[in-house]
């Protein structure tokens, strides 16, 4: 963000010294840092697992499935609505976001234009499918609709329809990270997950970007393109074998 409002600038001054409004663009002189990102945030492959597991039962667990297969961010998933969802065609289009704006929830659109994205989803079938029961009220973990239901048609509304709050959806996954037994992980970390899983796969990093929608390449390997300490231990292990 800081870098697109600097480019904006810059060329606004740029048209300026050419129309001869200004006499120099002192916005070259600004020296914009490069942000930096941690690396080893996502969760190991046998750790996903036993957040399924944990989720098994729990009114969102397809909230879960959804953050580990397609790498979805909590305002994305807060703000999925039916309207959204093709579940014959098995495609989901992400268009806005819950956000606190201004101490208010409100429905806002996603962060940049490469956040708006349509998703096949055929893979996260288990996903679908609590998804089709809890929209008809068949899942046994989803509360039966009363007259105070106010319905937003949301996917993952609160208990009385309205958009779920983010603290709560904090304190659920705090439940279920404690009892998968991930210590302090991040609702955040199933986002990185799905992309270091799908890089693992052999997934081409632009595909990645737009799975999870990066706004470029270069964000996606700079925070997921790293080499898991499995495979970091296996190569060291070779070079040990080759000069002992």
């Amino acid at each position: 963000m800081v870098q697109s409002i600097h480019a904006v600038l810059r060329n606004a001054l740029e048209c300026a010294v050419r129309e001869e409004t200004i006499r120099r663009n002192v916005a070259k002189l600004v020296k914009v840092t490069t942000p930096k990102y941690k690396v080893n945030r996502g969760l190991r492959t046998e750790q996903a697992r036993a957040v399924l597991r944990a989720a098994a039962g729990n009114r969102l667990h397809a909230l879960y499935v959804l953050a580990l297969c397609l790498g979805l961010r909590r305002g994305e998933l807060l703000g999925l609505r039916w309207e959204d969802i093709d579940l014959d065609g098995g495609m989901l289009e992400v268009v806005q976001t819950l956000q606190r704006v201004g101490g208010s929830l409100r429905f806002v659109r996603p962060k940049t234009e490469d956040s708006e994205r349509t998703v096949p989803c055929h893979s996260p079938g288990s996903a679908w499918t609590l998804s089709a029961n809890t929209r008809s009220g068949n899942s046994p973990s989803v509360p039966k609709l009363g007259p105070d239901w106010d319905d937003h048609g949301l996917v993952f509304p609160s208990r009385q329809g309205t958009p779920t709050e983010p603290d709560n959806l904090r304190r659920s996954w705090s439940t279920i990270r404690q009892a998968a037994g991930l210590g302090e992980a991040r609702l955040h970390d199933c986002r990185h997950t799905c992309a270091t899983l799908l890089l693992d796969l052999g997934v081409p990093p632009h595909v990645v970007r737009d799975i999870v929608g990066h706004s470029g390449i270069e964000v996606a390997m700079t925070i997921y393109a790293h080499v898991s300490l499995d495979e970091k231990r296996s190569i060291l292990g070779r070079l040990g074998d080759a000069l002992g």
